[in-house]
């Protein structure tokens, strides 16, 4: 009863991470059409490294700072900080749903990276399931068609980062605690940032203020409920959860930019979105470790 009731509160909480971040990108899209993109970068980091020192530390203390793996903090928050750049840059010229869906073939691609590099032995459903992720991401690209642009080549790019981001996350949630690697992916985010962002400073006013903190604010929470929720229950019964931020990307878009997937991009977001939920459900039948698959903007 007691794991039953702790995987509900990891599927709810993954669920309001998914839409947080979801809400993140379609924020993070529209400041992005008014505001130099690496001001939006470096403030998105800001924010979420104050915010979360603000909360962390009058209540952890010091504690908070100690890590056993620094390196890997260090690694963590810069995996991340080129997956935020690719995102908002993808971001600036894609719509949010097909973007958010590109980027969710992740696992797809570590299964095949596993077989290549590892030589691991993939099940010919996986193989199946690995194609069909493929065949739809082509679906929402379209190589050659009128809708083609080398935009859609930026989110394809952030899946191999993020295929190294999810490794490693999932190495140091075993060693580290969820407000340590927080706190220091905020700061690593924020001083790598700093230095490009002084040479595209530019005034803005205040709602685009307003719209820079509520980005911080969304990303800090999201982030944070994600790692919560890998702390509640196993990775194979949250992962087909992740796959609602495709959805909630898509109402986003919807509301604010007016925008619905054309039918071939419906298509592929679908095809994506089973394949990478049935990657999840025969991975948890397999009773192999998988690799968590949220989208690290």
């Amino acid at each position: 009863m007691k794991r039953t009731a702790s995987a509900l509160t990891g599927i709810a909480l993954m669920i309001m991470s998914m839409a947080l971040l979801a809400l993140m990108d379609t924020t993070g899209k529209a400041l992005t059409g008014t505001t130099p993109v690496l001001m939006v970068l470096f403030f998105r980091y800001f924010f979420q490294a104050v915010i979360t020192t603000a909360v962390v530390l009058p209540t952890q203390g010091r504690a908070v700072i100690r890590t056993a793996h620094p390196r890997f903090q260090v690694v963590r928050g810069s995996l991340l900080f080129s997956c935020t750049l690719l995102s908002l840059y993808s971001l600036k010229y894609l719509p949010v749903g097909e973007f958010t869906a590109i980027v969710k073939i992740s696992p797809l691609v570590i299964t095949l990276f596993a077989a290549i590099t590892l030589h691991e032995r993939v099940s010919g459903l996986r193989w199946v399931l690995v194609f069909g992720g493929f065949l739809g991401t082509l679906l929402i690209v379209r190589p050659g068609g009128a809708s083609f642009s080398w935009a859609m080549l930026l989110p394809l790019c952030m899946v191999a980062l993020t295929a190294s981001f999810q490794v490693l996350t999932s190495k140091m949630s075993g060693t580290e605690k969820g407000a340590t690697t927080h706190f220091y992916t905020g700061w690593v985010g924020t001083l790598l940032a700093a230095i490009p962002m002084a040479f595209s400073w530019q005034a803005l006013p205040l709602v685009t203020w307003g719209m820079l903190i509520l980005m911080g604010v969304l990303g800090t929470t999201g982030h944070y409920l994600l790692i919560l929720a890998y702390s509640q229950a196993p990775a194979s019964t949250l992962t087909p959860y992740l796959y609602g931020q495709i959805g909630f990307a898509m109402l986003g878009g919807w509301l604010v930019f007016d925008h619905l997937p054309d039918a071939w991009s419906l298509a592929g977001i679908g095809l994506i979105a089973f394949c990478g939920a049935a990657g999840a459900w025969w991975t948890a039948r397999e009773g192999r470790v998988l690799t968590p698959a949220a989208s690290p903007s």
